[in-house]
């Protein structure tokens, strides 16, 4: 055993940097509302889709625990979410699924070529537009939070 390590071989998390809710409640008070603004009208089972999705792609694994778990009591497929990678691959995403997949990607890799028409173009193609509106403002939203959760170094918590 390394000395870093405890009795039963896991190594504990880094160190939490920073405590928004502490030193910047206003602006966390303000995300809260973001998010819950955000979900408005969205399927649970997609939004944790998208939110885990975004948590992957951006290495956030505070949210990738939070939003699988929640996925989970939602409804969602473990396999389906331990795929999420290789989502291209398998044959058991919808139609809507994959566009809010692409579309998830696209926004979350905004620097390597933007938002191109093709995917844009899916993603209205299967959601309505109000539909849509939220589905980006969710994925925004979601982007927001894996931002402050790596900045910040929040951990999931020990199971």
């Amino acid at each position: 055993m390394t000395t870093n390590e405890h009795a039963n071989g896991t190594v504990p998390a880094p160190a939490q940097r920073i405590s928004l809710p502490d030193l910047a409640p206003d602006f966390y008070k303000a995300m809260i509302g973001l998010d819950r603004a955000a979900r408005k009208g969205v399927d649970p089972v997609l939004a944790e889709l998208v939110k885990v999705h975004a948590s992957m792609i951006n290495g956030c694994a505070f949210c990738i625990d939070m939003h699988s778990t929640d996925a989970v009591k939602e409804g969602e497929q473990e396999h389906r979410l331990l795929s999420l990678p290789a989502w291209r691959e398998t044959p058991w995403f919808t139609a809507r699924e994959r566009a809010a997949l692409a579309l998830t990607e696209s926004v979350t890799l905004l620097t390597q070529g933007h938002v191109p028409d093709a995917v844009y173009n899916e993603a209205a193609e299967q959601f309505e537009p109000e539909e849509l509106a939220q589905l980006i403002a969710l994925i925004v939203t979601i982007n927001s939070w894996n931002r402050i959760g790596v900045t910040s170094r929040l951990s999931p918590a020990a199971k």
